[in-house]
Formats: C-alpha cells, sequence, structure tokens
C-alpha cells in the first residue's frame, strides 16, 4: 500500500490561510494527529481556531519558508533562529498586519505510540514580501528546478550505488515513491500545478529521508561526503519548490 506523503505544519497551514473560511477542516488539517495546536501572541495562547478567527482568514498574501542551518533564511530576524531550529515557519499579511508564526514543537509518547504537543508562536514582524520573493521565486521557476534536480539527483544516487540500499528499505522506498497527499489534509481548490508541485516536492523529500538512514554503496569517506552533498542539494531543491507551492505572493 502507497504512503501517505507527509507536508510540514508551515506549509499545510499557509495552504489553510488562503482557503474559504472552514476553520474547522483547516484546524483538523493541520492538526492532524497532533494534541491540539496552540497559538502564543505576546503571551498570551490562544487555540489555533480563535487565532484563525482573529486573523480574518483568508489572508491577504502568505508564505511557507523552510530553512536549514547553513542556508540563507528569508524569514525576517525576529524569527530567523526559531525558523532554522524549527525547519519551518509561515509568514503572514493580513490587512496592515504583517506577521510570522513558528511551531515549537515537544514530543513526548514512545516510537510506537509518539505524541506532539504545538505551540506557534506568532509575533508581528516588517514586511517580509520582497524577501521570500528574491529567495523563493515562482512558482513556474521551482517546478523547473525541481525536474531538473530530480534527474542530477538520479544520477548522482545511482553512480554512488544508492541502488544498492538495504534489502529492507525497498519496500519503504517504493511506498514514498507510489505515495500521494491525503486528500482530507487539503482545502478544496488548490490547483493541479500546486498540487503537482507539492507531491514531487513531498516525493523526493520521503526518498531523500530514507535514502540518508545509511551510506547505501558508498565504500570510503570521498563517496559517503558525495552523496551527502547530493542529499543536500535534492533536499534543497525539494524544500524551495514546496515552499513555493504554499506561498501566494503579489510580487513587490
Amino acid at each position: 500500500m502507497a504512503a501517505a506523503l507527509d507536508l510540514p505544519r508551515s506549509v499545510l497551514l499557509a495552504l489553510w490561510l488562503t482557503a474559504p473560511a472552514e476553520r474547522d477542516r483547516a484546524v483538523a488539517a493541520v492538526q492532524a494527529d497532533d494534541e491540539p495546536h496552540t497559538v502564543d501572541t505576546d503571551g498570551e495562547p490562544a487555540p489555533l481556531r480563535d487565532w484563525l478567527t482573529w486573523l480574518g482568514a483568508p489572508v491577504d498574501e502568505v508564505a511557507a519558508v523552510l530553512p536549514v542551518p547553513g542556508e540563507p533564511v528569508a524569514a525576517p530576524a525576529a524569527v530567523s533562529h526559531d525558523a532554522v531550529l524549527a525547519g519551518e515557519c509561515v509568514l503572514l499579511r493580513a490587512g496592515s498586519r504583517t506577521v510570522a508564526a513558528v511551531p515549537h514543537v515537544e514530543e513526548f509518547g514512545s516510537q510506537y505510540e509518539p505524541g506532539h504537543l504545538v505551540t506557534w508562536r506568532a509575533v508581528t514582524v516588517p514586511d517580509w514580501r520582497t524577501a521570500v520573493w528574491a529567495q523563493v521565486g515562482t512558482l513556474e521557476d521551482a517546478e523547473r528546478d525541481l525536474r531538473r534536480g530530480l534527474l542530477t539527483a538520479t544520477e548522482a544516487l545511482v553512480s554512488l550505488g544508492v541502488e544498492r540500499w538495504r534489502p529492507d528499505a525497498a519496500d519503504a522506498i517504493s511506498d514514498v515513491r507510489d505515495g500521494a497527499l491525503p486528500e482530507r489534509r487539503l482545502p478544496r481548490g488548490v490547483d493541479a500545478q500546486r498540487l503537482r508541485v507539492l507531491s514531487s516536492a513531498a516525493r523526493l523529500r520521503g526518498i531523500v529521508a530514507l535514502a540518508a538512514q545509511d551510506d547505501g554503496g558508498a565504500v570510503n569517506t570521498w563517496q559517503a561526503d558525495q552523496r551527502s552533498t547530493a542529499l543536500r542539494e535534492v533536499d534543497r531543491v525539494a524544500r524551495r519548490a514546496m515552499a513555493a507551492a504554499a506561498t501566494y505572493l503579489t510580487r513587490p
């Protein structure tokens, strides 16, 4: 059975923030199996649904950024450190308000029954649109880079012997390759191009995560380093494409 592809919480929230106001569906989609999400604004926590009501979704413009250490961060300085630690951030404009929200996740339970407590820390920030546009670019650019990155990565990983992954990983790799986004977690009306990019990027990130679990066919340090470099580049392209597909922005 093919796996359900995963999307970061910030990507899901960004998609729902520009959807028609279906707050119950939005909250259920973003929270999924987490404990109920809380949004902390200036030290005043509130349920995610109440925060969406306060914003008056749909908002005017929104972006998701998925930063990692060592890369430029499009998020404003006030949240850039937290965004890198979390690996994600939502930026939005609702009227004259420009806000950044970063999810802080606490894990509990066991590997067999994991649980997550999620608190979004939301702060007012300066206009973020120019920085995001410069880094994320257009959806068309991202989709083109995604196709090119997939070809480059396939050649690089195959040349390093990734086809000799652990036999017990073969089923998991196949599941991710054939996986699909869960429709119940996506708002109605997301256009076909965005869905296509989100699916391809999620699939690629899933395969990268599996490939990174061991050193595959690498037989020496140089090969292992080359393989890690290839995986990082593929993940960068996939993150950029995923962010572009979750960003609704009027060019500044």
